[in-house]
Parts: C-alpha cells; structure tokens; sequence
C-alpha cells in the first residue's frame, strides 16, 4: 500500500510490529500488512518477522505476542509463489537463489515459531494457505473464526504441502492428512480444530475485545503461567462464540477418506480419488482437484508424508528443504504457476500423463540431496 503525500510516495511496512503496554508487561502485536496480496509472505516479510520474533524472545518485557492479517479476506494466502516463479525460470535446471533462500529461511521461521517459548496467539481469520498456514500452525495458541478458509492447494502447480506440512499433516486423524494433502481440499474453522490445525473457534467480531482483554492480563516472567493466562482469555471467548461453529466437512467424511486412500499403492489412492462419483460438492472438489494436478507432484507429496511420518520436527524441515529445493529446479514447478497463476490458462502441459507413467529414479532423484551441507543442518 502506498500513499502520496506531496511529491513522495510513502510506503506502508509490509508487516507492523508494534508493543502494546499491558497491565504489566506488553503484548507484542504483529500485523501483515499486504492485503494487495492476501498478506502473501515475500522474503523481506520472514525476514522481518524472524528478526522481531528473536529480539521479543530476548526482551523480558515481551510477554506474549499476537499475530494477525490487515482486512477481512485473509490472515495469510501463503508465499509470494510468482516471486519464486520468477526465480526457478530465470535458472532453469540449475540453482534457484531467490528461491532456495526464501524455503530456508521460511523453514527457519516456521521452526522458530513451533519451538518459542513465549506465547503466541494467531488470529487466523479469512484465507489462510500455503505459507500462512505454515505460521498458523506454529503457533501455541490457534484461532480460527467464521471465515477461516484453510487449504494445502499444492498439487496444483506441483509443489508439495510444506511449511511443517510434513510434520502436522501425519498427526491429523486416520486418512485425513493424506488426503488433503493430496487433494488441496479446503478446510472450515470447525475442520481445522478437529484435524488439530487450531485450538479455538471465536467469533471474528470478538478480534478487538480479545484484545482489550490481553492487554488487561498482567503479565509474569515466568511463560508456563503466561501461556495460562492467554488460555483463561481465549477460553471466555470460544465459550460464548461456540453456537457460530461453522459445518465441518471431515470429521462427517472421515469414512469416505479412509475407503478412498485405502489402495495398495499411491497409485491406486489417486484411482480411488480422481474417479470419485458422488453427489458431494465437497468431495467433488476435492476428486477434480487431484486430476487437475501434477501426478508427478501426487507422487513426491505421498512419499514425504510417507518418509517423514516418525521424523523429529528439525528433520522434517530439513526433509522439506531438500525437497523443497529440487522441486523448483525441476520444470514441472514452473510449468503448474505459469499455468495457474500466470498466464491463467488453467491448462499445464505435464511431464507424465499418469502416475504410472512416472519412472521410479525420476521420482528418487526428488529426494537426494542437491548440496553437500543441508542449509537447516543447524536447527
């Protein structure tokens, strides 16, 4: 967002860090600010939170923080994918710069986020994707609201869920992380607390209130007990918002997931899926978006859930970098943004028409390791 003023065009900050006096202690408040974008991450953005994030974990004064998205449509729609669409064909087979460094160093923040002491409260209200969900999930204390609309869309333009995707996506119940996974199936408030991606459903119009409620806490040195406290707020608030639960979509569809990813192999899981014929908008959706996507991409996504489901939280990211970085030297990458969000055509020319089709060491060679020292290795 800019603003003239005179003969200078101003800038808004892309995020707003601001230290909000409590009754004792501060809040620490964070609000991305690019809604041009739904609030999508650029580099400069996990930059500047990363920075903010280990200065607030310092200073005694901070003691808790809260993380929210400028506007209604969304807390966070995920990363700057043209940026990187950018990157990946300006070297074309070879090292992506711009962005192997913004997989790196969002990888790092997700990792600060799961592993902060100090408390943090995400407010994930509207759209939260791809790398907001990243944060979302971060986060020790997630809420959702009304409008929360979550999704994983990666298949589509051959990525894979990442971001810890890897990590939440295997602790959700039976099937169902599997299949969202590789479908992209959107998500409601009510889906995200019974697949353990949020914590409390609250009203949206409760945002100011919660507020005026954390900044009448006071505050202690001691984290354990300032964890309590944002508890005892957010607890009053999903209480009295707890008649506006939305319809949840995959605790009713649990059945139907289990029957349709139970195959013999991922290629029977995608038969299953993509020949889906039922009158259910939501299945529907789902059953389509798996046969728009890459079946190359269908193949990588299975197998990291598959061999990160035991793996340490530093190992699944530092799983999901190296997958992360070879993925956007392949062209498939590039070709599923043009297609989707570049030229728009809806129409990529994928490498394989089928799963099937997909040689065994084409697949393997997603997960070797591009580099002698893995960039995460000092999680």
């Amino acid at each position: 967002m800019e603003e003239q003023l005179g003969n200078f065009v101003m800038s808004e900050p892309s995020v707003i860090f601001q230290e909000l006096p409590a009754a004792s202690g501060k809040l620490g408040r964070i609000t991305l600010n690019v809604p041009a974008t739904l609030n999508s991450l650029t580099l400069e953005m996990v930059d500047l939170l990363q920075e903010k994030l280990e200065a607030w974990l310092d200073d005694d004064a901070i003691a808790a923080v809260f993380i929210e998205g400028v506007g209604e449509k969304a807390f966070c729609a995920g990363g700057d994918v043209q940026a990187l669409h950018q990157s990946a064909v300006a070297t074309p087979g070879g090292p992506c710069d711009y962005a192997e460094n913004f997989f790196t160093r969002e990888y790092q923040l997700n990792y600060t986020l799961y592993t902060y002491s100090k408390p943090i409260i995400c407010w994930g209200h509207g759209i939260v994707m791809g790398g907001g969900l990243g944060v979302m999930a971060g986060c020790s204390h997630r809420v959702v609201t009304e409008k929360t609309r979550i999704a994983m869309p990666e298949v589509t333009i051959a990525l894979f869920p990442d971001v810890g995707g890897s990590w939440f996506l295997n602790r959700m119940p039976a099937k169902t992380g599997q299949f969202l996974a590789l479908t992209g199936a959107s998500i409601n408030a009510t889906d995200a607390i019974y697949t353990g991606l949020a914590d409390r459903f609250i009203s949206g119009g409760c945002k100011p209130d919660v507020l005026k409620q954390l900044l009448h806490q006071r505050w202690g040195p001691a984290a354990p007990e300032n964890h309590a406290l944002v508890c005892h707020v957010l607890r009053s608030f999903a209480q009295q918002s707890f008649d506006q639960h939305p319809v949840g979509q995959v605790e009713s569809h649990l059945s139907v997931i289990n029957t349709l990813c139970d195959g013999d192999d991922i290629h029977e899981i995608i038969d299953n899926i993509a020949s889906l014929q039922m009158d259910d908008p939501w299945l529907s959706k789902a059953s389509e978006s798996l046969s728009r996507g890459s079946p190359l991409a269908a193949l990588w996504i299975f197998r990291q859930l598959v061999t990160s489901r035991y793996a340490s939280l530093k190992e699944v990211f530092q799983s999901e970098i190296q997958l992360a970085t070879n993925i956007v030297r392949h062209p498939e990458f590039a070709e599923g943004v043009r297609a989707l969000l570049i030229d728009k055509d809806r129409s990529p020319s994928w490498q394989y028409q089928f799963s099937r089709d997909v040689p065994a060491e084409v697949l393997s060679a997603f997960f070797d390791a591009p580099w002698d020292t893995n960039p995460l290795a000092h999680l």
